[in-house]
Parts: C-alpha cells; structure tokens; sequence
C-alpha cells in the first residue's frame, strides 16, 4: 500500500472508530483499531488504545500483549511504558510495573501521572524513602495534585516524619480544605508503619487511569 493510500486509511478508520466510541461500541471498536495497526504497525496511538480498550474488556492479556508489542516497536514511547506499568499495577505485578513506570519518566520526566503511579507502587512495595521522591516529582510537576500531597503527606507519616507531614498539611489548605481535612482526619487515625507493620494502607487514592495519546 502507497503512503498516500496508508495515510487515507489510517484517516477513516480513525473516523470510523471515533464514531464507535462515542456510541460505545467497544467490541467495534477494538476490530477497528486491531486494523489500524494491522496498516501501519508503527501507528503507536492506535495500539495504545487497542491496549486500554482491550484492558477495559477484561482481556487483560490481550492488552499487555498490544502495549509490549509497542514497546518492542518503538521503546521511546513512555506513553506506551506508562501504559503497560498501569495494566502491570492493575495486576499487582509490583516489579513489572515499578520497571515500566521507571522507564516512561526516564523518557518523559514531566509525565506526571507515571511518577504517581511509581509512588503508589513503591508504597505497596514498603519502600516509603523511594516513594517519598516519587510523590515529589508528581507534586513539583502537578502543584495543585491532592492526590499526591494526600499519599506524600500519608507517607511521611508511616516514616514517622510528623513535621514533614504536617507542613504537607499546612501547605494543602491552601488550595485544597477538604482535602486537607481528610488528611488531618487520616494521620490522626492512622497508626504509622513503625508501629503497625506493613499492612498499613493510605487512602484516599486516585484511580490510576491509562493513558491516551
């Protein structure tokens, strides 16, 4: 197939699919971008969203398939990294995860979302030190994340930091009050890491969402 001919296709099947998505035909979907990349497997954005829309399906296999083959592909895609790690997240694949999630700031240091998703992994992990700058880069790159100052805040608490996690607090009210009486409430009731163990788990959390580019 000409690059002219490819490019027409790639253009109405991508017309196509957004039609399906805004009825959600999912299943329709799915068949529209598996030939998408079946014309153009370098065609990165279409296998992100095979992957997510096979994830949403429950095939999760399926789709840790799509994001690998991406991966593979073109390794300097970090939203295909991203991606990966959340569906690994989603599985508890704690190593697997933590690896894609490292790799998609390695390539894209402003991704936001990916250094969140290391921080919760770390945590899991019982790895409080590495999550601590993890949340760092997520708060110095999102300033107004709840979500990250509430897991940074709840973190330093399990460290047993109380100063850090109260100027965490202090610094919170400032754009975020209810928030921020939910982390009072949550560091006032939560017994820290050093006395509970490693069972402990801080909530609230914001749902990881994969990625579309």
């Amino acid at each position: 197939m000409s690059s002219i001919a490819t490019k027409f296709s790639i253009w109405w099947l991508n017309r196509q699919a957004h039609t399906a998505l805004i009825f959600k035909r999912s299943e329709q979907a799915i068949e529209i971008y598996r030939r998408m990349v079946a014309v153009d497997p370098s065609y990165d954005e279409a296998r992100i969203m095979l992957g997510n829309l096979l994830a949403e399906a429950g095939d999760h296999a399926g789709a840790a398939q799509e994001l690998d083959r991406l991966t593979q592909v073109n390794p300097g895609n970090a939203d295909g990294w991203f991606n990966l790690g959340f569906l690994h997240d989603k599985a508890d694949n704690l190593a697997e995860a933590e690896r894609c999630f490292r790799r998609a700031v390695q390539l894209k240091p402003n991704l936001d979302r990916a250094w969140y998703g290391l921080g919760l992994v770390l945590i899991r992990a019982g790895r409080l030190e590495e999550a601590v700058e993890a949340l760092k880069q997520n708060i110095k790159i999102q300033p107004f994340s709840p979500y990250g100052y509430y897991q940074l805040g709840m973190t330093y608490h399990h460290l047993g930091r109380s100063d850090e996690a109260a100027k965490v607090v202090e610094h919170l009210a400032g754009f975020e009050p209810k928030f921020t009486a939910t982390l009072k409430r949550d560091l006032e009731q939560t017994p820290s890491r050093s006395k509970s163990g490693p069972e402990s788990n801080s909530q609230p959390k914001e749902e990881i969402t994969a990625e579309s580019t």
